[in-house]
């Protein structure tokens, strides 16, 4: 959720922060990959980014988030498995799986009556449940088309398009969901006032 809906309090520091260590491998994978052009070697530098951006939460907060946890497994796994046989494939998947396994996490919750993004964001944004409702639900569509379409993308246009995807199209769809899911909050605040 953008910081200017939080009602009860501001955006701490740290989300900004966490957002940008969640990045930041993504965009030495990115860097790396147009410096080398070599798939591998990107690989290489995102798995490595990963586990020293883990470590440093580690070290720093003595507690790691658990979609950094799950995060750090897929691309040791996926990374790994692309290193080892030689074979891109495995690391174009891992947007892929990540993506499923966010929306999954997010429908088990919600049908089992905890819902996920009310326990992340209830201390920052109040709503009614029927709203947190309809948020977790668009945002399991969300992950589920943004999952089918990393694929599409990888399995359907070159390796540069698919690593420029990753970044520019990847964070522009997700921005482009935000923006639409805020006015959907803003509007429903308004009406609250």
């Amino acid at each position: 959720m953008p910081p200017g809906l939080n009602k009860r309090r501001p955006a701490p520091i740290i989300t900004r922060m966490k957002f940008f260590t969640d990045l930041f491998p993504v965009l030495l994978f990115f860097g790396a990959y147009w410096f080398t052009r070599d798939m591998f070697v990107a690989t290489g530098v995102a798995i490595a980014a990963t586990v020293v951006m883990v470590g440093l939460a580690w070290y720093r907060h003595r507690k790691v988030d658990t979609m950094q946890w799950v995060s750090l497994g897929l691309i040791v796994i996926l990374g790994g498995a692309t290193l080892l046989l030689h074979d891109k494939h495995f690391i174009m998947w891992k947007p892929t799986v990540l993506y499923w396994l966010m929306g999954a996490g997010l429908l088990i919750s919600d049908l089992s009556g905890k819902n996920g993004l009310k326990l992340m964001m209830g201390q920052q944004l109040e709503l009614p449940a029927q709203v947190w409702r309809k948020l977790t639900w668009a945002w399991c569509a969300f992950f589920a088309f943004m999952g089918g379409l990393n694929l599409f993308v990888a399995f359907t246009f070159s390796e540069d398009i698919w690593v420029n995807f990753k970044l520019f199209g990847g964070l522009g769809l997700m921005l482009l969901f935000v923006i639409a899911q805020s006015l959907f909050l803003a509007k429903y605040i308004e009406e609250k006032k």
